[in-house]
């Protein structure tokens, strides 16, 4: 069944249909399209555009529809259209002419804009939650490790000590932002199409105020052109999606880099690991590295989607059926990514004693030597490049600067006194670092308070 074909005398290429629909993939949000459909007939009613029996035969109709496909007595059937006019002929064969008044006032247009964004907000949500999931995992590992040494770094080399709570901050930081973004996208979005016809609305009077509050809409989409050409919330989407991905692959990257035999700062666990065919020895990170890989694929949805809006014209194109392909995918991949990170993540070893030796040996402490001088009156431009000569000396001679002896500091600048060696300790380099955001434990004790409420009050 076509929900349209009156001005046509030939009936459809085999090849021009399979390429045309696109039932194989909306299929999925069989549950929106009877939602949508069930708003829009109980506001017809309403209107009395139709009789409160159809509407009532329409609805039952419709549930048992839903029902049946629940439970797999109804399987979707791939040589319809689109799961629209799957619907509504289940619907007519099951309750007679009455459901061919479901489509009143209505078109394909406005009922697809309406169905995606019925399930792009399920998925948002669904995403923000698995989010929320995942940062509780990260709070529990900051929480468990505000004295856990591990050296910073910038452009991959040693830069100064700090804690692997801190480190594990920034992620948080990261994923705080995306469900931020989400919820952004979310209260954007949320306004109902439904109503706005294929692009001019309708001469029915239809109650568009009542179908955005039944469906939980701010209210309706105020442009009915706008309205069924709007693909901004799914582009929006996509781009939250990839950096949520991005996100996930830094911290894949650093797993891997962490898990490698040079560092050795963590273990992922058996259940999360894969070994090699040939080499009986390996251990692999496979996990962090298909998170890593599936970030370009997320990414390649949102360059689609915007290379394919690009172009249209207002209103309609059927260019814009190739939203959700790409959308659904993403969003699968994005899920199963979250899901799978956090399994892996909830069940890492970490080797503190091994971050805490990389801490020290890489001269992490040398700002803080610097400040000593600073704190004796030395210009810190001064400090640096003396400072820089003790780091050179212990290249040279294979020392770390707490190694190095007093007259040794003292050949160089004979302001150091013996407690330098304090001053450069690791621990000492954490606990005076202490302004808003920094690893050390006033600082970080503020912030893991601040990461609490915000877990708390969400």
């Amino acid at each position: 069944m076509k929900l349209w074909g009156g001005r046509f005398t030939k009936a459809t290429n085999e090849l021009v249909h399979n390429f045309n629909a696109s039932i194989s993939f909306d299929q999925k949000f069989y549950k929106e399209d009877i939602e949508g459909s069930i708003a829009h007939v109980t506001m017809l009613a309403r209107q009395q555009i139709i009789t409160n029996a159809d509407k009532e035969s329409i609805i039952t109709g419709l549930k048992s529809i839903l029902a049946d496909i629940e439970s797999g007595k109804l399987e979707i059937d791939g040589t319809y259209e689109d799961i629209h006019s799957f619907v509504e002929a289940h619907l007519t064969e099951r309750i007679g002419e009455a459901g061919k008044k479901l489509h009143t006032g209505r078109s394909r247009n406005d009922q697809v804009a309406l169905d995606m964004k019925l399930y792009t907000r399920k998925e948002i949500f669904e995403i923000n939650s698995l989010l929320k999931d995942l940062l509780e995992s990260l709070l529990k590992i900051i929480k468990e490790n505000t004295d856990t040494i591990m050296p910073g770094f910038t452009h991959l080399q040693k830069a100064q000590p700090i804690t692997l709570a801190h480190h594990i901050g920034a992620y948080f930081e990261m994923f705080k932002r995306d469900r931020s973004r989400l919820t952004d996208i979310y209260e954007r979005m949320n306004y109902c199409p439904l109503g706005s016809g294929a692009l001019a609305g309708t001469t029915y009077p239809l109650d568009r105020e009542y179908t955005a509050k039944f469906l939980n809409f701010k209210g309706p989409a105020l442009n009915s052109i706008d309205a069924v050409s709007d693909r901004d919330y799914l582009i929006e989407f996509l781009s939250a999606m990839s950096i949520i991905m991005m996100h996930l692959s830094r911290f894949c990257e650093e797993i891997t880099i962490w898990n490698s035999n040079e560092y050795q700062f963590i273990e992922i666990d058996d259940s999360y690991s894969t070994g090699s065919s040939i080499m009986p020895q390996k251990k692999n990170p496979d996990i962090a590295e298909l998170i890593r890989g599936k970030t370009g694929r997320v990414y390649g949805t949102l360059m689609s989607l915007l290379t394919t809006m690009k172009g249209l014209s207002l209103a309609y194109n059927k260019d814009m059926q190739e939203d959700k392909e790409l959308v659904f995918d993403a969003i699968d991949t994005t899920k199963g990514c979250i899901l799978l990170f956090k399994g892996m993540f909830d069940t890492l070893t970490f080797n503190k004693d091994n971050m805490r030796k990389s801490a020290e040996g890489g001269f992490t402490n040398a700002t803080d030597a610097a400040d000593y001088l600073v704190n004796h009156g030395i210009p810190f431009r001064d400090a640096h490049t003396i400072i820089g000569q003790l780091v050179l000396y212990c290249i040279d001679n294979n020392k770390s600067l707490n190694e190095l002896s007093l007259d040794e500091y003292k050949a160089i600048c004979p302001i150091f006194e013996k407690d330098i060696y304090d001053a450069i300790s690791m621990e000492t380099c954490i606990k005076k670092r202490n302004t808003i955001g920094a690893p050390g434990p006033k600082a970080m004790e503020q912030t893991i308070a601040t990461y609490e409420k915000y877990l708390k009050n969400d």
